[in-house]
């Protein structure tokens, strides 16, 4: 009996020691959190996408709080968060423009056709390995493997028809498709412009018309009807400038391929 009590004490007696040690060791050695940094840290979604530049929304929110980020670099938080972050640092939101990600490719399985079939890993970073970059007869077009479907966190982009298409009411330009992208076809785009080129074929019209039909011909109609000059047409490939564009859709009235177009709201 009195062993068990000796053992009992010895036990208790350890455990009390330790944590008095362990007391200690936690005032000696705490880190002290800013608390600027975790109340902008409360503001952030937390999806740890990347979207700002930073490893996640701790980063960014330390970033934040050290003046080294501005209030408005978090894509996923939009306006809203800018604005309650900006009033934690003491700033005045700067009014941002929502952006969009939008896959410039129109050749879906109907309008451009395959020069072999292909049965192999079904991803797009491995086609720069196969025979001239996938079985697509357009070497610029989208693949249709998905990984930019496997990056996206917030179900916003999916595979249809052979092409990869952004609903815009769902994306939050993190850009994480953007960099998955090996043919380098998304780009963040305004949200509200309901006017763009999809394509970015470089080649000459007649070899663009045998590989698919729905892409540019360079043929400049949209950059000489363009009433603010905002298309140019460079490398066979129109372009806009989203800065000079007045969205009045002059361009996509006379686009003989039809390929200027918005991005979805939903497919």
């Amino acid at each position: 009996m009195n062993g068990v009590i000796l053992a009992a004490l010895i036990v208790g007696g350890t455990g009390l020691i330790l944590g008095l040690f362990l007391g200690l060791a936690d005032k000696k050695f705490k880190v002290e959190v800013d608390e600027k940094e975790a109340l902008i840290r409360a503001e952030l979604p937390g999806n740890n996408c990347g979207g700002c530049g930073y490893a996640g929304c701790d980063a960014v929110a330390k970033a934040i709080a050290e003046g080294e980020a501005d209030v408005d670099v978090c894509p996923v938080g939009g306006a809203e968060a800018a604005a309650k972050i900006a009033s934690i640092m003491g700033k005045e939101a700067k009014p941002g423009v929502r952006m969009t990600a939008f896959v410039r490719c129109a050749g879906t399985c109907g309008k451009t056709r395959s020069n072999y079939e292909y049965y192999g890993v079904r991803d797009c970073a491995v086609m720069e390995f196969v025979p001239s970059g996938g079985p697509k007869s357009c070497i610029y077009g989208c693949l249709g493997y998905g990984n930019c479907v496997k990056a996206c966190k917030f179900d916003a982009i999916h595979v249809m028809d052979g092409i990869a298409v952004v609903d815009k009411e769902k994306c939050k330009a993190c850009g994480a498709c953007v960099a998955q992208c090996p043919k380098h076809l998304i780009e963040l785009v305004p949200y509200e412009m309901d006017h763009l080129v999809q394509c970015v074929s470089k080649d000459k019209g007649k070899a663009v018309m045998q590989a698919c039909r729905a892409g540019c011909i360079g043929c400049r109609k949209c950059e000489k009807e363009c009433p603010t000059g905002a298309v140019s047409v460079t490398d066979n490939i129109a372009n806009i400038d989203y800065g000079g564009c007045a969205n009045c859709g002059v361009c996509a009235q006379v686009c003989p391929r039809k390929i200027i177009t918005g991005v979805p709201e939903k497919r």
